[in-house]
């Protein structure tokens, strides 16, 4: 606050700080805390820290407040479906947690959220010329200046032509045009792989270029591959990598009897109320394999090698009995699926892809499936607890691997996802597509034959008539035995 004399001599500015008090009208709490005496003898005397003191208080200070013969944490177990079969589900947190009301969503929001939000400034100077305070603003404004400087009045301005609307993003012609372009692009990029450059690390250079193609011919009899993480190292942690984990196996473990029934009327109780019951994951467990040497794990590898001479040579076996060869993989532990993602064939190239590189072209497959896994705890804890169930304890220690030829539906299943990738309905589709195309041209042939009908007499229209079921005949009769034989197949597929 500013204040003169009254004299009117020298202004004083002098500063009135006020205290501001808050009122906290709370009420005093119901039970106030019972004040001990207790010696101040110190932590350092251990006194406080041992159990002995704390059962002296207990016996020397009785509890004020009526309490049941649990203190309010009931220990009755009989009471929890399925508890001593096992399943904790019903003291545990549910796997997916419920919506969240719309009422409370703005309590979950996080401390950046909090507060007022802060306007983004504009990148522009301090001192930056606006129509305010730019000279040549207000020079152009006055008309003596303007009447004086006929050299420094603005041209007439030409606009240019507009250009041509584009089309949308989602016509044939666009979509076309944006596929055009990034071959181009490519296609120069190729030729002066200079030009290339790092979206993020400005100083890498490009090395080689080589084109990246699907490999149609490494399909399996799945349609597609797929990919497992370990949570954990699977073995002993070394420096180095262990190079045996390149021939590692994983077999699925079968559900036993109970098991199965369970996930049954789980899904069935999702199936007749989704809202209340989640579906349940399909989840399945392992048992992990590794070979006993490095040697034994890549001669494993050597037999699936297509451009080794030697792969068909049975002294790349480890072992031998009863007159035929094979490798030894034994057991380490077992595993089970923590998270586990699955598409379809039409998607099967959306999520992930795996690369391989050629010193002609990188080729890339396609994955189905990603699982995570982590060592099993669920049955090791029911083997301590002594929960087991039938069939846990049957375990393979070890597998005995003789690597053979894919049969012949089997290679005619490879060879059908090697005609379409996306799967065999992808064929139903194209025949489809190309029954309806018959169509029409049988529809129109018969509209033109029946024009032309319309001006000849009624023998030659009866003629026409009769030669139309020798046309079927015909078109029956030209169909080879390779067309029979693909039908069939096409068959048995589905």
């Amino acid at each position: 606050m500013s204040s003169g004399s009254r004299s009117g001599g020298r202004m004083v500015h002098q500063d009135y700080i006020a205290r501001i008090r808050f009122s906290n009208a709370l009420p005093p709490p119901p039970n106030p805390p019972k004040l001990l005496e207790i010696a101040k003898t110190g932590l350092a005397s251990g006194q406080y820290t041992s159990p002995g003191f704390a059962w002296r208080l207990a016996r020397e200070q009785p509890l004020n407040i009526e309490a049941d013969g649990e203190l309010g944490m009931p220990l009755n177990l009989v009471g929890m479906p399925g508890v001593f079969d096992g399943d904790e589900g019903s003291i545990q947190a549910p796997a997916q947690q419920p919506p969240v009301h719309a009422r409370d969503r703005p309590l979950l929001r996080p401390m950046a959220a909090l507060g007022k939000p802060k306007v983004a400034e504009s990148n522009v100077s301090f001192l930056r010329r606006t129509e305010y305070i730019s000279s040549s603003t207000s020079t152009a404004k006055r008309p003596d200046a303007a009447s004086h400087t006929p050299a420094l009045m603005p041209r007439q301005l030409v606009r240019p032509p507009r250009p041509a609307p584009q089309a949308a993003a989602s016509t044939p012609q666009a979509i076309k045009r944006k596929l055009d372009s990034g071959f181009d692009a490519a296609a120069a990029e190729v030729k002066d792989p200079k030009r290339i450059r790092h979206p993020t690390k400005r100083q890498a250079r490009c090395v080689d270029v080589l084109p990246l193609v699907p490999d149609l011919d490494g399909f399996p009899d799945s349609g597609a591959y797929v990919t497992v993480k370990f949570l954990t190292n699977p073995v002993s942690s070394s420096a180095s990598y262990d190079e045996r984990l390149l021939s590692a196996m994983l077999r699925p473990i079968e559900r036993t009897a109970t098991e199965e029934a369970a996930y049954e009327a789980a899904l069935a109780a999702h199936e007749q109320d989704p809202a209340a019951y989640p579906k349940p994951q399909n989840l399945m467990n392992y048992d992990f394999y590794l070979a006993h040497t490095l040697a034994a794990a890549q001669a494993f590898r050597q037999k699936f090698d297509v451009a080794d001479a030697q792969r068909d040579n049975d002294h790349l076996y480890t072992h031998r009995a009863s007159g035929r060869g094979f490798f030894q993989f034994n057991r380490v532990r077992a595993y089970e699926t923590v998270h586990e993602t699955e598409l379809d064939h039409p998607t099967k190239y959306d999520d992930e892809i795996i690369l391989s590189f050629d010193h002609a072209a990188v080729y890339y497959y396609p994955v189905m499936q990603r699982s995570s896994i982590r060592p099993q705890r669920t049955k090791n804890i029911a083997r301590v607890t002594g929960f087991t169930q039938e069939g846990d304890d049957q375990i393979v220690d070890q597998l005995d691997i003789t690597v053979e030829e894919p049969t012949d539906e089997m290679r005619q299943v490879i060879y059908a996802y090697k005609e379409q990738p996306l799967g065999l309905h992808q064929a139903g589709e194209a025949d489809d597509d190309g029954d309806a195309e018959h169509q029409r041209q049988r529809q129109k042939q018969q509209q033109q034959a029946e024009a032309t009908d319309a001006t000849a007499d009624s023998e030659t229209v009866a003629n026409n008539h009769d030669d139309a079921p020798d046309q079927d005949d015909e078109r029956q009769a030209s169909k080879t035995p390779e067309d029979d034989q693909d039908a069939e197949g096409e068959e048995d597929i589905d």
